[in-house]
């Protein structure tokens, strides 16, 4: 079984929403470009991008990942995550094969399920009036995986002498192995079985679901793992990833650590209930190197988990996700027990 039973992680790596101006996108998502270099350049492991849409956040993380990869050579390009709901799983697989092939392997597609979540009206546009009688449950992703692992969907036409004998029998272009390195990210364990099952890796946030009359945060998130790694099919292989917002406030200037109390502050009250049905909320961990170390050695859902990913402030500009990375690389890192990558 893998897991990092010793609190030191397996991989490390970074959550950003890619976030821009209205006026100027192309800024924001330039800096973006510029923050995996810098990433790859400090030997994280991987750097995954958030999916928006109709937000000012990036919405299409497989035209990022082509751009990303003709800027960076090692990094692991994740998305946390894609609704799949929101796409056509045949015309998905197509861009995730054409992105990871250009990166040379690197692609890890982070997926989820749910229903369409606009108002009706709003549906009607975004997918078409049929949207009310589509599945969305995990078949979606089961369709995807089928189609990204090269299955069959149709008879090759027989060549008739013109055009080109240029077709083929299933999706192109074929990225080997990428199927394989699906994840999941879910917050329930109804979500954390099927998972385990379908032998899709586990990616955690710092939302999740009070479930079975719990509603402490980490424990709820323990349960999930141990759902996930009974269901396994696949001898234990699957991979368990945790997310969570930290700011580390070492090395900050003064107007940095004043920002980051602030923004941890304002945020504090959410986690104080639970919200609609079952939803609780992590609050963000904010400290010095040793307070962070600490509380990531001891937590027992970080200590269950074999990656562990910072999620980055949305409201934060450039030089403060930098400062976030190089603590996170250069001594948050190191101090957990693991190594960056060199070049």
């Amino acid at each position: 079984m893998s897991s990092s039973t010793t609190g030191a992680p397996n991989h490390l790596g970074f959550i950003h929403l890619v976030p821009f101006d209205r006026d100027d996108p192309s800024r924001g998502l330039r800096e973006g470009i510029e923050l995996f270099r810098f990433a790859e350049e400090l030997g994280l492991d991987s750097g995954w991008v958030r999916t928006r849409h109709m937000q000012y956040g990036l919405p299409s993380p497989a035209v990022y990942f082509a751009a990303l990869a003709q800027e960076t050579e090692r990094i692991g390009l994740g998305s946390a995550v894609i609704p799949v709901g929101h796409e056509n799983p045949y015309r998905l697989a197509e861009d995730l094969a054409v992105a990871d092939l250009l990166s040379g392997g690197r692609v890890l597609p982070g997926l989820s399920v749910h229903p369409p979540g606009f108002a009706e009206a709003v549906n009607d546009l975004v997918h078409g009036e049929g949207w009310r009688d589509e599945d969305f449950g995990y078949g979606r992703i089961e369709r995807l995986r089928d189609f990204l692992a090269g299955a069959p969907v149709r008879e090759k036409p027989e060549y008739r002498g013109f055009g080109g004998d240029i077709d083929s029998e299933r999706v192109e272009p074929h990225a080997p192995g990428l199927a394989d390195r699906l994840w999941y990210g879910g917050g329930s364990l109804k979500s954390a079985a099927w998972a385990g099952g379908a032998g899709v890796n586990w990616l955690m946030s710092n939302i999740t679901s009070a479930e079975d009359g719990i509603e402490d945060f980490w424990a709820n998130q323990v349960n999930q793992i141990e759902t996930f790694r009974n269901a396994e099919a696949g001898a234990g292989a699957g991979r368990v990833s945790l997310a969570r917002v930290i700011v580390p406030t070492d090395g900050a200037s003064s107007a940095q650590a004043a920002k980051y109390r602030d923004y941890a502050e304002a945020r504090t009250p959410r986690t104080k209930s639970v919200h609609g049905r079952n939803t609780i909320i992590a609050p963000d961990l904010l400290g010095s190197t040793e307070e962070i170390v600490d509380f990531l050695l001891s937590n027992p859902a970080f200590r269950a988990s074999d990656d562990y990913l910072f999620e980055l402030p949305f409201e934060f500009e450039l030089e403060d996700w930098k400062h976030i990375l190089h603590q996170l690389a250069t001594e948050i890192g190191p101090k957990l027990g693991w190594s960056p990558i060199a070049d």
